[in-house]
């Protein structure tokens, strides 16, 4: 039975573990190498790391930060932020990381092309953020959901795999920390679209969200942030992720 990877993204903002609304309202939340630790004894298939700053700062993601998380995560792990030059993903490779994800940059399918030729299309995700415009419809956005492209995600997943890339995080800004549930219909668009992997990300609140990515949009990865993260109604912060009996009834 196929069974997509249920991935925990955790954001970082000056070297912290931080959570977002719709990519606004920040809050901190922990060190991101103790949550390593727990997702290490909870047995998380992957993890994904994303600084929110880099790119707007004009630098890479820490390349110290991925050399800590290298030396002490038991699973796969990707990062992102920043990333623009074969340089930067030969770094962040060296450093320990077996993906490296590209946002921005991937506004030049050139630059795709050439990572996938250097790398290997199995190291280069690309994740796509998405938003409406307020004329225009639904767009691919970059810069931290602060420009937006006249792509659709639809059009940009098409183009990345055109270039090579090995896989595509597809994430709503709108949706962002809401845990009200995936945006299915546009996921299924996705999939639909393109034969390499898709992630889901943006809006998973509960296992029945993941249930639903996986079985009405043929998501290969279920990605949040949130629900990994906060617990209760107050959204107490404790790291948590499913069991081997919660993964099942996901994968039912």
């Amino acid at each position: 039975m196929y069974r997509p990877r249920i991935i925990p993204v955790l954001l970082l903002k000056n070297l912290g573990l931080v959570k977002s609304i719709r990519f606004k309202d920040y809050k901190y939340i922990g060190d991101p190498i103790n949550a390593v630790k727990i997702f290490n004894e909870l047995n998380a298939d992957e993890l994904v790391f994303l600084d929110t700053e880099a790119t707007k700062q004009n630098r890479l993601i820490s390349i110290d930060f991925v050399r800590d998380v290298g030396e002490e995560a038991n699973m796969p792990f990707a990062v992102g932020g920043g990333v623009s030059s074969l340089v930067d993903i030969q770094k962040l490779i060296q450093a320990g990381a077996e993906k490296v994800i590209i946002n921005s940059a991937a506004l030049n399918p050139r630059f795709i092309e050439e990572a996938t030729k250097e790398f290997g299309s199995s190291t280069i995700s690309v994740c796509i953020d998405y938003k409406k415009k307020l004329f225009g419809g639904i767009k691919t956005w970059i810069h931290s959901g602060v420009k937006s492209t006249n792509f659709s995600p639809t059009e940009f997943a098409r183009m990345m795999q055109d270039a090579g890339a090995g896989e595509i995080i597809l994430q709503s800004i709108e949706r962002d920390g809401t845990m009200v549930g995936y945006d299915l219909d546009l996921l299924k668009s996705i999939s639909q679209s393109v034969t390499i992997p898709v992630v889901a990300l943006g809006g998973a609140g509960k296992m029945e969200h993941l249930s639903l990515a996986m079985n009405e949009a043929c998501m290969n990865g279920l990605g949040a942030g949130s629900m990994f993260v906060y617990q209760g109604s107050n959204q107490a912060v404790l790291i948590s992720y499913p069991d081997k009996k919660e993964k099942q009834e996901v994968y039912s």
